[in-house]
């Protein structure tokens, strides 16, 4: 049976795609693991290195979307095809280190962790331009405000959480920036790990700093709606 199920929302990352699934296969050596691309709808060749490793990565499975639906879209595509009891993320530009994988899966299979629902990375010393790193400060100052959420970096794309207690989650699209909110708002507890953070190895960003913010405001109002209009009774089957 699998244990862990890794889930890559990649587009047009022919450039990092070998190179971070081989960093993958390194740092989960000895462990019963999937890895899942998720390419969404990218036109830059990487379907064809991912078609050409399929014959000889028998972990490795690819799904593919046929139009772009963005990273939270192909976050729940992998997740939802996923075996693993556990899913972990990370993005596939390569600036999330896979070695920092154990550590994120570590928290949920420790005793006494039944409680926790997500750990969430949080990087440190971020190899990113100064405008993207002011944006996001800005961002997750705002975020923290709204939503109580204790997350300092929502963006970073290294998380690990429990299969079951994810697909419990209302579905929209960036929700995945909302995990830890999200997370908590159905009685889970959230860790938090730092993780190191790398330059891109090749091609280029599909987001800018305006896009981000104003798709931003639209959802965190959104969620915030969300958390207010939480279900707070759960029902326990009683027994004779």
């Amino acid at each position: 049976m699998t244990e862990v199920s890794i889930v890559i929302p990649a587009k047009n990352e022919a450039e990092n795609i070998e190179t971070l699934l081989d960093g993958i296969d390194a740092a989960l050596a000895g462990r019963d693991y999937e890895v899942i691309v998720v390419d969404d709808a990218s036109d830059d060749g990487m379907a064809e290195i991912l078609r050409a490793r399929l014959a000889r990565a028998p972990r490795l499975r690819v799904l593919r979307h046929d139009l772009s639906g963005g990273q939270s879209a192909a976050v729940n595509s992998g997740v939802r095809v996923a075996q693993g009891a556990i899913c972990a993320t990370l993005d596939g530009d390569g600036q999330n280190p896979p070695e920092e994988l154990p550590k994120l899966i570590a928290p949920l299979e420790a005793p006494g962790s039944e409680a926790i629902g997500l750990v969430a990375g949080q990087r440190v010393a971020r190899q990113d331009t100064l405008s993207k790193r002011l944006a996001s400060k800005f961002a997750n100052g705002l975020r923290a405000r709204v939503l109580n959420d204790h997350t300092r970096d929502t963006g970073c794309g290294l998380k690990a959480f429990r299969r079951a207690a994810y697909l419990e989650l209302p579905y929209f699209n960036h929700m995945h920036r909302y995990l830890p909110a999200l997370f908590a708002r159905d009685g889970w507890g959230v860790a938090h790990v730092d993780v190191s953070h790398r330059p891109r190895g090749g091609g280029r960003s599909h987001y800018s700093n305006l896009q981000r913010g104003l798709v931003g405001i639209v959802d965190l109002a959104g969620v915030a709606w969300l958390i207010r209009r939480r279900k707070t009774a759960r029902p326990t089957e009683v027994t004779k």
